[in-house]
């Protein structure tokens, strides 16, 4: 199906922002570009309460419909689609209300959670089942912390893209991408894991159908309709983990490349045909969720921007003046991003990276331009150091890092992944989310064929190119 200038709504949803944009392919196969532009704004993150820590979802649910009643002032939407972060979850009844709050992945109800898990299930099994890094701010873990009585009440479990789509649309179902977070799917049969179900004694009658990203769930509900003045607009399950939607706008050609995901977390990761549940990818913590398009996305996690988002608590300075006066600090002390101390939120990360590196006997790094060199530093270290692992585990040689979001803006860092790595970094787009969840949509309503995504970026986006300096290269 051609076209001219359709238009689709993404909503993106990030740990500490959201964003309502719009969408337009225009032109003609197969020549068609997306242009974008962001109606809406507003900031996210958890709400403290009683000790507990929080996703504040109405406040959430009404600024989506502010975005969408913003959308439909330009004229006619084809589809809608949300995109956000993994693991989390709402639980409803059976009249499809909320029950309670939705837990934010950083609540620290699942502190030491592991230990009791391990007892029910052994982690080489969990794995086996699952393919997924053992985390405890998995989903499978979350409800093993959840009140029994809570859980007895519940009818079905949404994860969060999933709640949205069900209060646009009225259908509840599961998306892949986003149930392969959960530590309860299985990335083989691509269904849910009976095994891990009843070894951690986890209500399956709580799950929705697991559907494939692209999946058309229907219009938007009369009462949506109503309220944001949208007619006629089909509610799409994207690739509704954003990781995987950001994948899906990768602007890459060939085999050879690998991807970085930077932007709170860092994702660093291949796509494979077939899940990678080796015992080296045990070893090597890696995980193997869903993609778009029937696609493994082979990875590693890893803290990423966070650490800056928190320290800029403390300082409140322009990050683009931050990054410029650290690229003129020598290299000096390193952290290692995974220390269980820089999970926690607060403004005194300075502090902590100050501590880290007094403990490991690193002179430690005292202005905000040193800390930050030293932390985007050890992400290029620690990244350079995943894309070695990714090539053991996987066989796969790789030329190209393509790195997409929001950390694709740093130059520092991507001329860091470049130098340590020895690979040719492009980086961009910075909006790879955005456009993955997008041009899913696209593919679903038959304006793209699976083959045509990644060219339309191409066509639509401009990368720039870091290549490594031959010294840094030679001694990596």
């Amino acid at each position: 199906m051609g076209g001219e200038s359709v238009s689709f709504i993404a909503v993106d949803l990030g740990a500490s922002s959201g964003r309502v944009a719009l969408g337009r392919l225009e032109g003609q196969p197969p020549q068609q570009r997306l242009s974008i532009e962001i109606l809406h704004r507003f900031p996210n993150g958890g709400v403290p309460v009683r000790g507990g820590l929080y996703w504040d979802v109405l406040n959430i649910w009404r600024e989506i419909l502010h975005g969408l009643k913003l959308a439909a002032g330009r004229g006619e939407v084809a589809s809608v689609g949300v995109n956000t972060w993994g693991v989390d979850y709402g639980l409803v009844d059976k009249r499809g209300e909320l029950l309670g709050g939705v837990r934010h992945y950083r609540d620290s109800r699942t502190d030491g959670v592991l230990t009791r898990a391990f007892g029910l299930m052994p982690r080489a099994d969990l794995y086996a089942h699952t393919g997924i890094q053992l985390l405890p701010i998995n989903t499978a873990f979350q409800l093993l912390c959840e009140s029994p009585t809570r859980l007895e009440s519940a009818h079905k479990l949404l994860m969060t893209p999933d709640l949205f789509h069900f209060w646009l649309s009225g259908k509840a179902v599961c998306e892949r991408t986003i149930a392969s977070t959960s530590q309860m799917y299985d990335p083989r049969s691509r269904e849910w894991s009976k095994s891990v179900l009843d070894a951690l004694n986890l209500p399956a009658n709580l799950l929705p159908e697991p559907v494939p990203a692209g999946t058309d769930l229907g219009p938007l509900t009369p009462e949506v309709s109503r309220l944001t003045n949208l007619s006629g607009t089909q509610v799409i399950a994207p690739a509704a983990h954003d990781t995987a939607s950001a994948v899906a706008a990768v602007p890459a050609e060939g085999q050879d490349w690998a991807f970085v995901s930077s932007g709170t977390w860092t994702l660093v990761g291949l796509e494979v045909p077939e899940p990678v549940l080796t015992p080296a990818a045990l070893a090597a913590e890696l995980t193997n969720e869903a993609g778009a398009n029937d696609q493994t996305l082979l990875m590693k996690n890893g803290m990423g921007l966070w650490l800056l988002q928190q320290c800029d608590l403390a300082w409140k300075l322009d990050y683009a003046d931050l990054y410029a006066q650290a690229a003129q600090v020598e290299a000096g002390p390193l952290i290692d991003p995974e220390d269980a101390r820089f999970a926690a939120p607060g403004a005194d990360m300075p502090q902590r990276v100050q501590a880290y590196c007094l403990e490991t006997q690193q002179t430690p790094p005292q202005t905000p331009a040193e800390i930050t060199r030293c932390i985007v530093e050890s992400l290029a270290q620690a990244t350079a150091k995943a894309l070695t692992v990714l090539e053991e585990v996987s066989g796969k040689h790789l030329n190209t890092v393509h790195i997409v979001g929001g950390g694709s803006q740093i130059a520092l860092l991507n001329q860091r992944i470049a130098d340590l790595s020895g690979k040719t970094v492009m980086a961009g787009p910075v909006e790879a989310t955005l456009i993955g969840n997008l041009l899913i949509q696209a593919q679903t309503l038959g304006y793209l064929r699976r083959d045509e995504l990644r060219g339309v970026v191409r066509r639509s986006e401009t990368v720039q190119i870091f290549e490594p300096a031959a010294l840094e290269a030679a001694h990596a």
